[in-house]
């Protein structure tokens, strides 16, 4: 089977095109496998690997919090994809919709969206869907208008910008209403993310109180609302209830079986029926499949998410494979059956490897593996030499679970390049103070320029800063 040239390059007739959707986990390491597997056909031009995504990079999200905080550079959280993956074609874009049954994906890429040429059909014969999560929101009064995410960089150093500037307006205000707002922060959702975020970004606010003369860190309110009954629920509940007396002894106020009911107003009210007037609302309560999903005509579970067997094909196909967030994947190492694996980063990153190999093997007519992989545990960092982990059945928690977190990590950042950089920065950020500066011009570039130019100073739409 001949397939087209992809948006881009130049025409060629490789006898087969891999197309890979997303650049996350699952696309990154995938694509990486099959440039060691393929390598002989990548060189004679008989095989082309395309990846389609709508960043230039993969964002390693676990350092996400660590950039909050100050901690890494956000260069060092993400990976650029055209020099790791130099042996196939990446496309900045996104794919809108598939049609397996024809092996053609529809997509809009920054070519078409500047010519206004409309979407692109870009026939394939090997299928890889691995677009990812979104975060999942719900139907609540102001939170559009007002919250922020915590899944991309931009996110994390928005954030963090955003915090410093709330300090900075807390701190030269005369209004005690707009300071109490300006000092109040609300967290929603108790997984990874949330907790995570809350506890980076609290060290280093109480931090930057020291360079404040008229701030204190008492005058902060944090705030982490989870609708169940627990947090952290990977690491098991004896390390969950350790994590709540931890956040709360540094006067961090956790509620548990609680919902966020509105925040319109810029006042957020919980379903307990407190009222906290804030200009920060950060919503990390779970994620849902990628909507390009939907716009497929492959297999979907009740959750949305990509049927998927054993071997990561697709249930029902040929030539469609799945990995990560996207797909329901039989956990084959679990005593009950019907168990699915957990979607996260440490089942995605090693069901790519075996979905690399797998499309090695199936294109060379060699048989197909199982993913199996029994869970090895979990680490969380709870801010500067605080964590909590539950690996191999050990429980730790405070400097161990910190230092096995960063050893962790470290170890899975693709690329030596970023493990060295990475390093390196932790290495200096022991031996110099926190960096406290907030640079949220960067949000606004041309705003000097514009301002020069006879016009007005950019304003935050949202009213942050």
């Amino acid at each position: 089977m001949k397939a087209a040239s992809s948006p881009g390059s130049t025409p060629g007739t490789p006898s087969v095109r891999v197309l890979v959707v997303g650049g996350g986990y699952v696309g990154l390491y995938t694509a990486l496998r099959l440039q060691k597997r393929l390598k002989p056909e990548l060189k004679r031009g008989e095989t082309e690997i395309v990846v389609v995504t709508p960043e230039p990079y993969m964002t390693y999200q676990p350092f996400l919090p660590e950039a909050a905080a100050g901690n890494i550079s956000p260069r060092h959280v993400v990976v650029p994809l055209r020099r790791v993956l130099d042996r196939c074609k990446i496309v900045i874009g996104e794919v809108k919709k598939i049609d397996h049954a024809k092996h053609t994906a529809t997509l809009t890429t920054l070519a078409t969206e500047e010519e206004g040429t409309g979407p692109v059909e870009l026939p394939y014969d090997e299928l890889v869907l691995a677009p990812g999560s979104i975060s999942r929101t719900l139907p609540i009064p102001g939170l559009a208008d007002h919250g922020v995410g915590f899944k991309t960089v931009e996110e994390s150093i928005g954030l963090r910008n955003h915090v410093l500037e709330q300090m900075d307006i807390a701190s030269s205000t005369r209004d005690p209403a707009v300071r109490d707002a300006a000092l109040t922060f609300v967290f929603v959702g108790g997984g990874y993310a949330g907790v995570e975020a809350l506890a980076e970004l609290e060290d280093m606010a109480r931090y930057a109180t020291r360079y404040y003369h008229n701030l204190r860190a008492e005058d902060m309110k944090w705030i982490l609302v989870e609708a169940s009954d627990r947090i952290l629920p990977e690491v098991g509940p004896e390390m969950g209830q350790y994590t709540i007396r931890e956040l709360r002894g540094r006067n961090i106020d956790v509620r548990l079986q609680t919902r966020l009911d509105s925040c319109e107003g810029r006042v957020a009210v919980l379903s307990d029926g407190s009222r906290f007037p804030t200009r920060t609302l950060v919503w990390t309560a779970g994620v849902k499949p990628h909507p390009v999903l939907a716009a497929t005509d492959l297999p979907l579970d009740e959750r949305g998410r990509l049927k998927c067997t054993p071997k990561l094909t697709i249930e029902g196909t040929t030539r469609a494979w799945a990995a990560g967030d996207a797909a329901a994947v039989p956990d084959t190492t679990a005593d009950e059956d019907g168990k699915e694996c957990a979607p996260n980063a440490q089942h995605a990153v090693r069901q790519a490897k075996t979905l690399g190999d797998n499309i090695a093997a199936s294109l060379r007519g060699e048989p197909l593996k199982e993913y199996g992989h029994s869970y090895a545990g979990s680490v969380a960092s709870l801010g500067l030499h605080k964590g909590v982990a539950h690996v191999y059945g050990r429980k730790l928690k405070g400097y161990p679970a910190w230092f096995m977190h960063r050893v962790y990590h470290l170890s899975r950042v693709p690329t030596f390049n970023r493990k060295a950089r990475v390093l390196a920065e932790w290495t200096l950020s022991g031996l110099f103070k926190r960096e406290i500066v907030s640079l949220g011009s960067l949000e606004h570039p041309r705003a000097e320029f514009e301002l020069a130019a006879g016009g007005e100073r950019p304003k935050d739409p949202k009213g942050s800063s």
